[in-house]
């Protein structure tokens, strides 16, 4: 895997423990403001091979057909290990515990499957301040054979002092509007039920004591699951060659009722969005999809 000239590759010989990561991440957060620099430095995973148990429970959770493709998200799910490790280190400015999903891009080059070995390659780039706090991308690729077949940038928002004159990001587009084209129906475990598959056991996702802790009422669904199921109502095309935008809008409490909305574009392209059921006018996701 390549790196710039200022930055080191470390590669690292397994998977790290997400949460011993997180725990660290907790014991460590104090004092981190936002100030200072990125770290100069890509985590790497060497030729990884795929569980196909641990598909299968990511793909069930999901509403996946189960089967040997890697779906559209599912690499993000490999990298994230090196994401919250980068993140938990003393020095990373911004605390892991409570960081906020906004926006995430992925582009697939083309189809992979559990076959494929993957080197998978993080580092962080553009902190930068939001209307709401500060702001940093954390930069997920993967090889196979050494050639690039996946790209993820995921947003995240460590929420603090407010810069009302900051960029706010991508600006997403409307809400699709009209009848459900499905209703889901969340339940309250569902954080620990992804937690289980995915590892990422934030504890925002968990229980509403965690939850309340970091600012929340109660335990909300991940953004990376809402992202997924909505990705699986669009069907399979989006796992070949495709890229995806997802912006994150406002929490999905859990246990709560979702509705999927869905435009299609002459050119087969899609626009998404996840609104509640109760209340159609609280939007939590909204999502492009461009096939080819």
């Amino acid at each position: 895997m390549s790196a710039t000239s200022a930055q080191a590759v470390e590669t690292l010989a397994a998977p790290p423990s997400l949460a011993a990561t997180f725990l660290k991440a907790v014991l460590t957060a104090r004092g981190r403001s936002g100030e200072g620099p990125l770290p100069e430095t890509v985590l790497e995973l060497s030729d990884l091979a795929v569980d196909r148990d641990d598909l299968a429970d990511y793909q069930g959770v999901c509403g996946m057909p189960v089967g040997d493709t890697l779906p559209h998200t599912y690499p993000h799910v490999l990298g994230f290990p090196l994401q919250a490790e980068l993140m938990a280190r003393r020095g990373f400015p911004l605390p892991l515990a409570g960081l906020v999903h906004l926006e995430n891009v992925i582009t697939v080059r083309q189809r992979l499957t559990a076959d494929d070995p993957l080197t998978i390659a993080v580092h962080a780039e553009d902190l930068r301040p939001h209307p709401k706090g500060t702001v940093v991308d954390l930069v997920t690729e993967a090889h196979c054979d050494g050639e690039p077949v996946w790209h993820g940038r995921s947003t995240y928002l460590s929420r603090g002092r407010s810069t009302p004159d900051a960029e706010p990001g991508t600006a997403a587009p409307a809400m699709p509007q009209g009848p459900p084209a499905s209703r889901w129906r969340l339940p309250g475990d569902l954080g620990r039920t992804y937690a289980g598959v995915s590892g990422d056991v934030n504890p925002i996702h968990l229980y509403p004591l965690t939850a309340k802790a970091m600012g929340f009422p109660r335990a909300i669904a991940h953004g990376m699951w809402t992202y997924a199921r909505t990705m699986a109502a669009l069907g399979p095309a989006a796992d070949g060659p495709s890229t995806s935008h997802v912006w994150f809008r406002k929490p999905v409490l859990l246990p709560g009722s979702v509705e999927l909305v869905v435009d299609r574009g002459d050119d087969g392209s899609r626009t998404a969005g996840l609104r509640s059921a109760r209340n159609p006018e609280t939007e939590h996701l909204v999502l492009t999809l461009e096939v080819g």
